[in-house]
């Protein structure tokens, strides 16, 4: 099949699964890439985490943070399904800047990621991205609003109405009735931005050896595997990444290095058209897609 027709075909996949998907995949190697609307910005959801260990670790490494200085975090005391670690505490705890790291990056902690934002405030992790070449990702905001949704206020059995507000409430600008989803006041990336990321954390660039070597750990201990990792581990592969899920949002993004030197930068960012909550055949999807084009993109 040639990458016109493959490409079709992907796309009219992810159209018959309910999905519209944003995608690229890229050659770290050669810098070749195939994509389905990768310049789409999207709300970030939990992928921002990764842009912020990025500011946190290269603010430890300029000697502004200590790593190992603890701090106390309030608990979430969140009841609803979906939020992990302290976001489900009941008293404070003590924990060091390094494992607020591990808990909001690997974890997908949004209370952890909400005390590291307290150190390093949204619009200075957007200053330090800037100061590393990476413009097209827009930190505005840190977590806590990810979960003052239209779901929160619902209970579990009627989840699907939030779902059906997110689906039905957008605009032909991407503008959203509900904030978390309006791409103006969200925290936001493209499929691009986030790849062009990867490689600088996967690649040479103007992110310190220290710092990429650092967030390439954090990713390879991702806790969450159930979306592109089925289609991109095996014996014979590493695929280090970071997932981000809000309402409708399923996203993944990662690299995929292989035994034999190939690797490729994946980013998958999707928004579902079915109001329901559990839907693990979307992510099914999105990860065969995603495959799809490795695969492709592998064979040129």
């Amino acid at each position: 099949m040639n990458t016109e027709s493959l490409l079709r075909a992907a796309r009219e996949a992810l159209r018959e699964g309910g999905l519209r998907g944003c995608l690229l995949v890229r050659d770290l190697h050669t810098g070749e890439e195939l994509g389905i609307d990768p310049d789409t910005q999207l709300p970030s959801a939990s992928l921002v985490k990764v842009p912020l260990a990025v500011a946190t670790v290269e603010r430890i490494r300029r000697g502004e943070l200590d790593g190992a200085m603890a701090r106390e975090v309030r608990p979430g005391r969140i009841s609803t399904p979906g939020p992990t670690g302290l976001s489900r505490f009941r008293h404070p705890a003590r924990v060091a800047v390094d494992d607020l790291l591990y808990l909001s990056t690997c974890v997908s902690d949004g209370t952890a990621a909400d005390a590291l934002f307290e150190l390093t405030p949204p619009a200075q992790v957007a200053a330090i991205l800037r100061e590393l070449g990476l413009r097209d990702i827009t930190v505005r905001h840190g977590m806590r609003e990810l979960s003052e949704t239209p779901e929160e206020r619902f209970d579990a059995t009627q989840a699907h109405l939030a779902h059906a507000l997110a689906i039905d409430a957008g605009t032909s600008g991407r503008g959203h009735r509900v904030p978390q989803l309006d791409t103006t006041r969200a925290n936001t990336g493209s499929a691009r931005a986030y790849v062009d990321l990867l490689q600088a954390l996967w690649r040479p660039s103007a992110i310190h050896p220290e710092v990429a070597a650092r967030i390439r750990d954090l990713m390879a201990h991702n806790l969450f595997r159930q979306r592109l990792a089925p289609d991109f581990s095996s014996d014979a592969t590493t695929w280090s990444s970071k997932t981000g899920t809000l309402l409708n949002l399923r996203h993944e993004i990662g690299v995929v290095e292989h035994a034999d030197g190939q690797v490729f930068a994946v980013a998958a960012l999707t928004e579902s058209l079915v109001p329901a909550s559990s839907q693990p055949g979307a992510e099914a999807l999105m990860s065969q897609v995603a495959r799809t084009l490795r695969d492709h993109l592998r064979q040129l």
